[in-house]
């Protein structure tokens, strides 16, 4: 009994230090946050509680509404077409053909670039006047936009960007293309099936749940995009067509001194993120296939 209680008690130190941790830096500010989004709180004096009102604010609050309507849009173009490009890549990365080692490491430097480093390199390639994009469309016979400067083109400016980047979900799915049984594309081969209907009928469905950790990761990611846009311009501009949802939240923050706006938004983010988790997964179990069921 003595030797037990003695081990509870080594466990216990082992584990204390992490659980301080959690609490100092996780619990609290998660439970902090929930009452600050009912508080009057600049951070600067101690907060004051006032109910709902920052949640009504939020529903007359035209800037709010513009974030929101720009992550959405920003959300619904690139989330599909980064994860096409990422699957689209692994594809290809996946054949058998002479130095793939090397391909596989240049598709994948983007993604280790620093965000700010990448978006002051990117700022110079969509330069309307003198960047490299424009010079090659020109080169094309092509009258290339002004794409940070116009705001029918600054959000699509946005989406190639990160489709350039997506280096981490091309590996993700690179690794559950190799783990695809040979013995389904060897069945497959002797059925007749070509190459396209064995990534329609084989490929595709034994990778779902990684398309699915894919997807996930990638509606938590669009909707909170901030680093980017924040550098190329921390208001947004042109005309707030690039003033996301996250950018609004951290000037309320930390510009505008109202932490429990702030918190208020962050919250809600989190319940709408929290939903769409929810949809995908209830939406994966009818078409997810996992190969040890």
């Amino acid at each position: 009994m003595k030797q037990s209680r003695r081990e509870t008690r080594t466990a216990l130190l082992f584990v204390l230090p992490w659980f301080i941790g959690f609490t100092a830096f996780m619990l609290y500010p998660v439970v902090a946050s929930i009452y600050f989004s009912f508080c009057d709180y600049s951070v600067l004096h101690p907060p004051v509680f006032i109910g709902l009102a920052n949640y009504r604010d939020l529903i007359h609050d035209a800037i709010f509404w513009q974030t929101v309507q720009n992550t959405i849009v920003y959300t619904l173009w690139a989330l599909p077409i980064s994860a096409l490009v990422a699957l689209s890549l692994a594809l290809l990365l996946n054949t058998k053909v002479r130095g793939m080692a090397f391909y596989r490491t240049i598709f994948f430097i983007p993604s280790l670039v620093p965000m700010v480093a990448l978006a002051i390199l990117w700022q110079w390639i969509f330069n309307g006047q003198y960047g490299i994009l424009n010079a090659f469309l020109q080169d094309l016979g092509i009258k290339g936009p002004n794409w940070l400067g116009d705001p029918a083109w600054s959000k699509t400016a946005l989406v190639v960007l990160s489709a350039w980047g997506v280096g981490n979900a091309m590996v993700i799915y690179l690794a559950g293309l190799q783990d695809v049984p040979r013995q389904l594309y060897e069945a497959a081969d002797l059925d007749g099936a070509g190459w396209w209907a064995k990534t329609i009928h084989v490929t595709l469905p034994m990778i779902s749940p990684v398309i699915l950790f894919n997807v996930i990761m990638g509606i938590i990611g669009t909707l909170q995009i901030f680093t980017v846009p924040y550098v190329i311009s921390p208001q947004g501009a042109p005309a707030r067509s690039i003033y996301f949802y996250a950018m609004y939240l951290f000037d309320n923050a930390f510009i505008y001194h109202k932490m429990g706006y702030a918190c208020a938004m962050g919250w809600i983010l989190f319940v709408v993120i929290l939903i769409l988790t929810l949809i995908a997964l209830k939406f994966s179990e009818r078409h997810v296939h996992y190969g040890g069921n």
